[in-house]
């Protein structure tokens, strides 16, 4: 890599020249560099605001970049190790359904984790895709879903050699990863591209001790987050593609169909300079931020009741390597919910972690992060595990819902005929809606699956622990919207042979 040339800003220097030409605006938006919007100005700042502004000659436009956009993308494409990059201005989602839309047309099937995000239950309406799901390993104590096995990969394309992708998950939200080396070897000697969902995982290009990235790895495309962990602002991320098995100018096409023609500066600008900062800081930077979580780590295994994994998870099934910087804290044994754990934390101690389930917390640890801040966590996980050391460990009888039934497609279910029942009543119904916790925004039951008792008893528990559910129109998750006709037994047959083992 040209660390010269990594040092580069071609979309803030134009901007920076926009604003001191003092060019004067009629055109959008319409604050005009914040003078229409003096609340705003006087919070963040005018400087903010007077980069806000839309595409025009000198600024490029990412719908067609030739300019300075076009040169942005090129470095972060040679920062990551790919062939093209694209900034991503609606966040990893509109990235993952953009992969599933450049290499599936509708009836073409595509192997899913099941434990995938729900943006790619969007790309799979939005394709017309049949997911062909295959299950995670699972963590029983920590109860989570891992990663995918290349054994379970090289299975299912036996079975289904007609698929046109397999998608990856890289790392999962708890920070697990599977053999994504082995897995690409495989997908490719079957003449298969490999789409990996690397939301979590935009920092894994920076440090020898973090999993490998998906570029790396051999990988066709990966969607990153650049701005959960790489330093950009919310909403900004990267879809990466390598040249071979994916048509780069199709990729673009399909983007150009569903991203806004109004790019936000502040995201793309964001995007860059993260970009040159994790090149040329990015391995101090992880240093400090691994430091930081190990030394937190080792505080929380010394208290009553916590349990928080580190490298002794590799080499478990669905765990090839360990994000470190990823905090995973199980709390079963303080007799509490981490749900619970969450609320307390916030209520009592400002504090604000990523995302709670059953049995655990996940804190991130980032390159924001300080001595400061991550003692502040660590001195209040041990109040809490003191004050909740001599209480019952928790036991929930309700397990991991079973993978439902798969019916109908999910595009099907999406835009069929639906009628709204009950949720207790619904069981035996083919959902039209998901049910997702948020985060981390795992379906618990997908658009075309059969609705279980299992998954009735599992969404009523998520509610009394007050999770916060998504996905159905009611947002009491009390109804469900199903499928309004009954599908006959070749139906349910056709769609079988189509997409599942």
């Amino acid at each position: 890599m040209n660390l010269k040339k990594q040092t580069k800003t071609p979309l803030f220097d134009a901007l920076q020249k926009y604003v001191e030409d003092g060019t004067v605006s009629f055109h959008v938006p319409g604050h005009k560099g914040g003078r229409g919007i003096p609340e705003l100005v006087e919070y963040i700042g005018s400087k903010a605001l007077s980069i806000d502004v839309n595409g025009m000659e000198d600024l490029d436009n990412i719908c067609n970049p030739i300019s300075v956009i076009k040169e942005s993308q090129e470095l972060a494409a040679e920062a990551f190790k790919a062939d093209y990059a694209h900034f991503l201005v609606n966040g990893t989602t509109s990235g993952v359904q953009a992969m599933i839309m450049s290499v599936c047309s509708p009836g073409d099937k595509v192997i899913v984790p099941r434990n995938a995000h729900k943006s790619v239950i969007g790309g799979l309406i939005l394709s017309g895709a049949y997911p062909v799901y295959v299950k995670p390993e699972i963590n029983d104590e920590l109860g989570i879903a891992m990663g995918i096995t290349p054994k379970t990969v090289r299975e299912a394309l036996c079975m289904h050699p007609d698929a046109k992708a397999i998608f990856v998950i890289n790392p999962t939200y708890y920070g697990t990863t599977s053999n994504l080396k082995e897995i690409v070897k495989i997908a490719h000697k079957h003449g298969v591209p490999v789409l990996v969902d690397e939301a979590h995982g935009a920092h894994f290009s920076f440090h020898p001790r973090l999993p490998v990235s998906a570029m790396e790895a051999g990988a066709d495309m990966s969607a990153v987050s650049m701005h959960k962990l790489g330093g950009s602002m919310t909403q900004s991320a990267l879809l990466l593609v390598k040249n071979g098995m994916i048509n780069n100018k199709k990729v673009k096409s399909i983007m150009n169909l569903t991203q806004t023609t109004s790019a936000s500066y502040l995201l793309m600008v964001s995007l860059e300079l993260a970009r040159k900062q994790m090149v040329l800081a990015g391995r101090q930077l992880l240093d400090s931020t691994i430091q930081l979580a190990e030394k937190a780590r080792k505080h929380i295994n010394n208290m009553p009741g916590l349990y928080c994994p580190g490298k002794d998870l590799e080499g478990q099934p669905g765990c090839f390597a360990y994000d470190v910087t990823k905090l995973v804290i199980n709390v079963k044994k303080l007799g509490i919910s981490g749900y619970q754990v969450e609320k307390i934390l916030r209520r009592d101690y400002r504090i604000q972690i990523e995302l709670s389930d059953l049995g655990n917390i996940l804190a991130l640890v980032t390159i924001g992060d300080n001595e400061e801040t991550v003692s502040r966590l660590v001195k209040a996980l041990d109040e809490i595990a003191s004050t909740y050391r001599n209480k019952k460990p928790v036991r929930y009888n309700v397990e991991l819902p079973s993978q439902p039934e798969g019916v109908v497609s999910p595009r099907e279910a999406f835009y069929g005929e639906k009628k709204t029942l009950f949720l207790d009543d619904a069981e035996g119904e083919i959902s039209a809606e998901m049910i997702m916790a948020y985060p981390p925004g795992i379906p618990i039951i997908c658009p075309g699956e059969r609705i279980t008792k299992e998954v009735i008893d599992y969404v009523k528990l998520l509610k009394t622990e007050f999770c916060l559910l998504q996905g159905p129109q009611d947002p009491g998750i009390n109804y469900i919207r199903v499928m309004k006709h009954t599908h006959s037994l070749a139906e349910v047959a056709e769609f079988r042979k189509q997409s599942h083992k």
